[in-house]
């Protein structure tokens, strides 16, 4: 078989991904002729592909007159929007959704257990080699078990976390934009998840969040940034939630108001708060944030994994699979709901 052979699918690859991974991908089908091009994608690779994989590199919709399909390497798109050849009718978007949700799930738990116990100040102990006298009343945790857990985005990350918390008797509450549909259709790795929703004791439309936000003793905040969710943690969702609660944040920095946060950590308003994302990264030194007691701060590195290439490499594979099938593509992407 030639490459003017109207059966070969062109695909291009403009991710880092190994020389094994690929040939895995190449495993799919032997009409798939796959080419990386990584970091420099010359424009002449445009013109013939049938798909993209990519990161951040895309044609314009002129430039790629037989593209049908992009696979995105992540899972959230709302950077990506923007990209002319993401809002063409013509072009199918799929993402990554599910890659990381195993370890963004571990992520929140971790949070959880690093305020419950109180982990932060046993490192801060530790730095000054600091033996407590009241070590009994400091450190008196009450557990997960019988608490209430509210996740905001209830998709592969979600669900995930979902499955965890449940497995240690926790009450889990759920926001959804579609609270009619509790099932899942993306991707997400056998035997993980909660797949038919069955796991939440109820779910919340978004715009109760902060009724749902009232009960609960940590809220987990895993959904994408869109125009309807953007700043849906405000003030008021703030002020509905307990003074012993804690929030976390490991979606987008941009789904809450940052300076309400920080007037409901100075004030106490709420308990503390885990970190991943922010509105503006790198974090400015000047942000209060820093210097809020309460507060854990990661870098925006809860997605990241050692296997994080292999488990994207491995939703490609089996979007390859449909594609050539001609079976419904995994995480496809609706543009009116901005993911």
């Amino acid at each position: 078989m030639t490459d003017s052979d109207p059966e070969v699918i062109r695909v291009v690859v403009t991710v880092n991904l190994g020389d094994e991974l690929l040939e895995q991908l190449r495993e799919v089908s032997p009409r798939l002729h796959i080419e990386r091009h990584f970091p420099n994608v010359p424009e002449t690779v445009w013109h013939d592909a049938d798909i993209l994989y990519t990161q951040n590199r895309f044609p314009q919709p002129e430039q790629a007159p037989r593209l049908r399909w992009i696979q995105l390497h992540f899972a959230g798109i709302d950077h990506t929007l923007k990209e002319p050849i993401i809002q063409s009718e013509d072009v199918e978007v799929t993402t990554a959704s599910g890659v990381h949700s195993t370890h963004m799930a571990e992520f929140c738990l971790g949070m959880m257990l690093a305020f419950m116990y109180k982990i932060p100040l046993l490192v801060e102990l530790k730095a000054r080699s600091e033996w407590p006298e009241n070590r009994y009343q400091l450190f008196a945790p009450h557990g997960l078990r019988g608490l209430t857990l509210g996740i905001f985005g209830y998709g592969s990350i979600g669900r995930e976390l979902a499955r965890m918390a449940d497995a240690l008797g926790m009450r889990v509450l759920v926001s959804k934009r579609d609270v009619k549909h509790p099932a899942d259709t993306g991707y997400q790795d056998e035997g993980l998840g909660d797949p038919t929703g069955d796991i939440p004791a109820r779910i919340y439309p978004p715009q109760a969040l902060a009724s749902m936000a009232s009960e609960c003793d940590f809220l987990a905040l895993l959904a994408p940034l869109t125009k309807d969710t953007r700043h849906i943690v405000n003030e008021q969702v703030l002020k509905s939630m307990k003074k012993t609660a804690v929030l976390i944040n490991a979606a987008r920095g941009g789904l809450v108001d940052e300076a309400a946060l920080i007037s409901a950590l100075a004030s106490e308003t709420i308990a503390g708060a885990a970190l991943d994302v922010f509105e503006e990264e790198p974090l400015p030194k000047s942000s209060p944030l820093w210097n809020l007691d309460h507060v854990i701060i990661s870098p925006h590195a809860s997605g990241n994994n050692a296997f994080y290439n292999q488990r994207a490499a491995q939703i490609f594979a089996e979007n390859l699979r449909r594609y050539l099938g001609k079976e419904p593509l995994l995480n496809r992407i609706d543009r009116e709901k901005g993911y």
